[in-house]
């Protein structure tokens, strides 16, 4: 059964795909308006973001470790920022109900301009929404690592990003592939299954925390 961290990721990565994508289609709708002569530099910004963050997805959502899905989720944080503050700029306090009946020009003629700050506003909500998701993730990444090491697992940052573990969730369930072999460096703590015995290690079994299976933990010896 997959870890509750792995269903949470799951579900992020639902939710801020698509937001991405209903960004997309709207600034792929602003690029058939306006370009190339009518605000170019926002339109191609968002074309940009939006196909990046899709395109870092489907890279990260089956091979990442907690290193490069940390460096992603401030990446993608820090573009959805600048998209959030840009299109910010762009429409403003601007009241959409109060233009109605005003049109603004496109490539091809005009449009309603009550229609354009209506889009324009949900491009800057959902840039907000999408930099604020992509903190919160980056955060609870660092978290989870810190807990990860305080359970004795060794490097951390490099292993499948699928060995992390939600919090609560006991620690005897860290860095069991399918032998259930546990890996440590000399003098660190592991975590094993029932039978297994390290030389120059003491065996503790421990009752399971959240309904979890029991943890046998082994430490060196003189360490109890």
């Amino acid at each position: 059964m997959a870890s509750q961290f792995i269903t949470n990721r799951t579900y992020f990565y639902v939710l801020t795909f698509l937001l991405t994508i209903v960004v997309l289609g709207l600034s792929a709708n602003f690029a058939n308006l306006f370009l190339p002569h009518l605000h170019p530099d926002f339109t191609i910004f968002s074309l940009v973001v939006t196909s990046l963050t899709i395109f870092a997805f489907l890279l990260s959502f089956q091979w990442a470790t907690p290193r490069t899905e940390a460096i992603l989720m401030f990446l993608l944080a820090a573009l959805w920022l600048a998209m959030g503050a840009w299109s910010t700029d762009v429409i403003g306090n601007v009241q959409c109900d109060g233009l109605g009946g005003q049109r603004t020009p496109t490539k091809t003629g005009d449009m309603s301009l009550k229609a354009y700050c209506r889009e324009m506003k949900v491009t800057e909500a959902f840039s907000w929404m999408l930099f604020v998701l992509f903190a919160i993730a980056f955060s609870l990444i660092l978290a989870l690592v810190s807990q990860a090491q305080r359970f004795g697992m060794g490097d951390t940052w490099a292993m499948p990003i699928r060995e992390l573990r939600w919090f609560g969730e006991g620690p005897g369930m860290y860095n069991q592939g399918a032998s259930g072999q546990q890996q440590y460096g000399p003098g660190q703590m592991g975590y094993a299954q029932p039978g297994m015995q390290y030389p120059g290690t003491s065996t503790i079994i421990q009752p399971g925390v959240n309904g979890a299976p029991p943890t046998v933990r082994q430490v060196p010896l003189g360490a109890v």
